[in-house]
């Protein structure tokens, strides 16, 4: 069976997101389809999510403040993930704003330690979760709740749409040996995210999915402009940004 005649949609295309995204304890034996599974990354947001909006009602129900209830579900976010994206943004911020050519660039990216910029990305970017969900959980638990499920869904339905648009900026990393997304594959995980956040957040679903295609559109072009492409960071960078903005319209 060539690429072009694979299936859309395989049994085992959950479990390998699920492998690629968290450090949940999930067995993936054969990694071949790569990209292919990415139209259920929106699904592993909704695990993520979920799972995070299960330790903070936890928290309310046990009567812990609002600020702690939102503080306890993004540790969740970020343990469950390995600040794999967090770490995206920190490298995204220090190579697009530490290099002055697209190599060196990805030099920086590549190098394990981080830099102001990057500092200052992660600060701000986890304050700006935190203080979203704060306000969330202050205004109700299912306001929290599906505010969680949301912005998790989508902001994962933006990294098949970039890597379906985007050629590899190197020939090595995360993403590259992922492979690059179908443009249907992206489509399907765009498709299905917005099924799922409408049914949680009603009408809003649209103005956030704007939100976030115009948000990915513009680092698109940044990472195409400073780099030539994207990386598995640049990824993470877009992740981070979509579901601050999203929480930040439900906030609004």
């Amino acid at each position: 069976m060539t690429k072009n005649d694979q299936a859309l949609v395989e049994a085992s295309d959950f479990a390998l997101a699920l492998a690629l995204l968290t450090r949940l304890p999930v067995h993936v034996s054969d990694f071949a389809r790569g990209a292919r599974a990415a139209w259920s990354y929106p699904l592993v947001g909704l695990v993520l999510g979920g799972l995070a909006a299960t330790i903070g009602f936890l928290g309310h129900w046990i009567g812990f403040h609002p600020a702690i209830n939102a503080l306890i579900s993004l540790v969740v976010l970020v343990v469950l993930t390995g600040a794999m994206h967090e770490d995206g943004l920190a490298d995204t911020a220090d190579g697009f704003w530490g290099g002055w050519d697209p190599a060196r660039r990805l030099e920086i990216m590549k190098d394990s330690h981080i830099g102001a910029y990057g500092v200052i990305a992660i600060f701000l970017g986890l304050s700006a979760r935190w203080s979203a969900l704060w306000i969330l959980f202050d205004t109700s638990i299912p306001a929290a709740v599906t505010g969680l499920l949301g912005a998790a869904i989508l902001s994962r339905a933006a990294l098949p749409a970039m890597m379906a648009a985007l050629p590899h900026a190197r020939a090595s990393g995360l993403s590259h040996s992922t492979g690059r997304c179908p443009a249907r594959t992206a489509w399907l995980a765009i498709g299905l995210s917005v099924g799922l956040s409408w049914l949680l957040l009603g009408s809003a679903a649209l103005a956030a999915a704007l939100v976030v295609l115009v948000l990915g559109v513009g680092m698109a072009r940044l990472a195409r402009a400073k780099i030539g492409g994207q990386t598995g960071d640049v990824l993470g960078a877009t992740q981070q940004l979509s579901e601050i903005a999203v929480l930040f319209l439900l906030v609004a």
